[in-house]
């Protein structure tokens, strides 16, 4: 009988690595430390890649499921100053390769795809004990234990599973996002509406920014952009959301009012995403019986790649175990040797793109690179 591969964190991961075991008839055990599929928001939209998350969608046989989640105009592209002034214009025509959906209703639809009791809620990890031989035991918080000899971390960027593989633990890069939401915008803040347009907006400037997504039902999801210290963040009150939209909108003092509305009209308190990551390239020797995908094995800035990886990753697993599922070492050894290049290429890119957005030469750096890429495209 093929034994069970655990995996730590229903996260895009996990479940495209436990959906894609199922179809080949390999079964898998979901830890997730949350109590339900609904315990947390699952914040806004992903562009899912013709290479890579378009490519574990279609191996999950979920392709034609995601193609009725994809939010119509959702590609449109936008670069503006900090005055508002249009500087580019890309306006969504279906022809792209990265069509925008909801992440909780693509993670919604990888849970159903699962059969029933394959996700063990609130089974949060607290530790994990190396027995040798492949074999770990897992503690989770509610006193339970597994034993298992095919682990899986996609418990994400604060990774338990980790350490049993590395040492490394990710940094603060010095760049934080402040999320915000303006709800029913086109009738509360239609210049705001007017700047993002029909998909993501992009407004940014030496050392900080505003990048802002139009979502479903008339609502603008935003992340204020800034490249400051750890403890300058730490000293903004959060617990005060009135004092925290005052001491960011300071910071993008005379930029144009439907920018900064995203900021001081917020319709949430402002939640700080303080940007952690591991090193490009971060890779570990073969230890037996446990391996990573997600942001677990390759916290990266970021730029639309890491739903796409940790899906990819997470495939490209499975497909390994079914090829050989009575020799999970072979199967880990085959998938770390193809994802560790295409993870340290994709977090390359990714630093990169940051780098485009907040360096001293932004908005130019960035409307130079959307222009090379749509010739790229066309040529």
């Amino acid at each position: 009988m093929t034994k069970t591969v655990t995996i730590i964190g229903a996260g895009l991961g996990g479940l495209l690595l436990a959906r894609v075991l199922h179809l080949h008839g390999v079964p898998a055990a979901i830890f997730e430390g949350e109590t339900s599929a609904g315990a947390r928001t699952q914040g806004g939209m992903l562009d899912i890649h013709e290479a890579d998350g378009q490519l574990a969608l279609k191996a999950a046989g979920l392709f034609d499921s995601f193609l009725g989640l994809i939010h119509e105009g959702g590609q449109a592209s936008r670069v503006l100053d900090r005055h508002g002034a249009l500087l580019l214009d890309q306006p969504d025509d279906g022809t792209g390769g990265r069509p925008e959906v909801p992440r909780g209703e693509l993670r919604r639809m990888l849970i159903d795809s699962l059969p029933n009791g394959a996700i063990q809620w609130g089974k949060k990890l607290a530790g994990v004990l190396n027995l040798g031989g492949g074999r770990h035991e897992l503690s989770f918080a509610d006193g339970a234990v597994v034993l298992t000899d095919r682990l899986v971390g996609a418990d994400g960027a604060w990774s338990k599973v980790r350490p049993l593989l590395s040492d490394a633990k990710p940094d603060y890069l010095g760049v934080t996002f402040v999320e915000t939401y303006l709800h029913d915008v086109d009738a509360r803040h239609p210049a705001t509406a007017q700047a993002v347009g029909g998909g993501a907006l992009f407004a940014p400037a030496p050392g900080q920014g505003i990048f802002a997504h139009r979502e479903p039902d008339g609502v603008v999801h935003a992340y204020i952009a800034m490249r400051r210290s750890a403890a300058w963040i730490a000293d903004v009150d959060f617990g005060d959301p009135a004092a925290a939209k005052a001491k960011i909108a300071a910071e993008f003092e005379g930029w144009a009012p439907a920018l900064t509305a995203l900021i001081t009209d917020s319709d949430i308190p402002p939640i700080p995403r303080m940007l952690h990551t591991l090193a490009d390239g971060h890779r570990w020797n073969r230890v037996p019986g446990v391996t990573l995908v997600g942001d677990a094995a390759h916290l990266a800035p970021p730029a639309g790649e890491g739903a796409n990886m940790a899906m990819l990753d997470g495939a490209e697993l499975a497909l390994a175990i079914a090829a050989r599922p009575d020799d999970i070492e072979a199967a880990f050894a085959a998938y770390e040797s193809a994802m560790f290049p295409r993870a340290a290429a994709a977090a390359a890119g990714s630093r990169e793109i940051l780098d485009l957005c907040l360096n001293d030469r932004a908005p130019a750096s960035l409307v130079a690179f959307f222009t090379e890429a749509l010739e790229s495209e066309r040529g």
